[in-house]
């Protein structure tokens, strides 16, 4: 039998971050020694409180089906959540509960994008977003940014990007892979240009909030003018060292959180029981409990910032969230060790994975071929060892 895969899935790019953590993974198997900074993963456990709640809806049986758009509880803590901590009002019939973030995006795109829609994409951006985008037949347009702006795009370069075909604009505050954060003053100046574009609807990726080193969250819906506009997706992996749990949610306005719920009925209907019931606990949760997760995070992020500035020809900036750096790695290009010439950011990636036994993602799977991306959620051993390793590698080309 001669299978016939369809051009949809021929055309779709394996995850870049899943790839490298699946080759590390078969090269420890072989007995090599791979430390991976390439997945995006808190290396921390999941508060006690959170498992506990899991526990008694386990002892309660509560093991059947959920509604399509989440249950009633959890719906209603994350309406409480975004009141408490972002001062957004929004319905709990406003929030649609999915199986992680990532499923939250695909509804979206396959709810609200036409063949031909325009979805601007300030690079770098997380790996995902432009292969959901295609598979939503819609057409991704990214707009370039630099180590020299901090990886932010600004309200001029925003308005310089939109055509008559742009339907959404999708970005990430703390993004990843880059890290940076964008400022209330920011988000402003940005909020002005989309509300002379009331056709276009803005996609804000805040997985990241509770790992903001710099200030307070800020979300680009709190701009009354434009909150009609927004669409806010955030979940518990990152913030609550949940991955596993497999919950994300959107906050919408109604049209759209109808139509995301009606999307994920035919696919997945509602998302785990027993998760669900854990993440009404999570939004329960005074952020400022997870505070310890975020000061961990900070201080691998100086050190390892530190380290790296120890690295000739390497450019690195300091971003203010999550936990990534993607340093500049373009003046390794046209260098070369051994049988390795290195052309670009995933040869350079695949040179550290093979000659100093590190996993890193190469920034051209975010949108910018000058970078790769190092997770450092892992301890500060670790990453000491792995940096160490990334330096005598880089030295060696020449």
């Amino acid at each position: 039998m001669t299978v016939q895969l369809s051009d949809r899935i021929n055309n779709l790019s394996e995850s870049q971050t899943l790839a490298m953590a699946r080759i590390s993974r078969e090269l420890q198997a072989e007995g090599k020694d791979i430390i991976s900074l390439s997945i995006g993963e808190p290396d921390f456990d999941t508060p006690e409180p959170i498992k506990q709640a899991a526990i008694e809806a386990i002892n309660q049986n509560f093991t059947h089906y959920t509604p399509v758009p989440g249950i009633p509880e959890l719906r209603e803590a994350i309406a409480n959540k975004l009141k408490r901590d972002n001062n957004l009002t929004y319905q709990p019939d406003q929030i649609v509960v999915s199986t992680g973030a990532k499923q939250s995006l695909a509804n979206i795109a396959l709810a609200l994008l036409n063949p031909g829609d325009e979805v601007l994409l300030p690079a770098p951006y997380w790996v995902s977003y432009k292969e959901i985008i295609k598979l939503a037949e819609a057409v991704p347009v990214e707009i370039p940014t630099s180590i020299k702006t901090d990886f932010k795009i600004t309200a001029n370069q925003l308005e310089n990007a939109i055509t008559p075909k742009t339907k959404m604009i999708w970005y990430s505050s703390p993004c990843n892979p880059s890290g940076s954060v964008y400022s209330k003053e920011e988000l402003a100046q940005i909020a002005q240009v989309i509300k002379k574009h009331p056709q276009i609807t803005v996609v804000s990726d805040e997985i990241y909030e509770l790992i903001n080193f710099s200030s307070k969250h800020e979300s680009i819906a709190q701009f009354e003018e434009i909150k009609n506009q927004v669409i806010i997706v955030n979940g518990v992996s990152k913030g609550f060292a949940m991955t596993g749990w497999r919950i994300g949610y959107i906050a919408a306005p109604q049209e759209i959180a109808n139509a995301c719920s009606k999307m994920q009925g035919q696919i997945t209907s509602g998302a785990n029981s027993i998760a669900q019931k854990a993440s009404v606990k999570a939004m329960q949760m005074n952020p400022e409990e997870m505070a310890y997760m975020k000061s961990a995070f900070k201080n691998r992020r100086d050190k390892c910032i530190d380290w790296l500035k120890n690295i000739e020809d390497l450019k690195v900036n300091e971003p203010k969230g999550a936990f990534y750096l993607f340093p500049d790695i373009s003046a390794f290009f046209g260098k070369s060790h051994k049988k390795y010439t290195i052309n670009n950011a995933t040869d350079l990636a695949m040179y550290l994975l093979y000659e100093a036994n590190v996993a890193v993602v190469t920034g051209e799977a975010f949108g910018d071929k000058n970078c790769i991306r190092l997770s450092y959620a892992a301890s500060e051993d670790v990453l000491k060892e792995a940096i160490s390793r990334i330096g005598k590698a880089l030295a060696q080309l020449q």
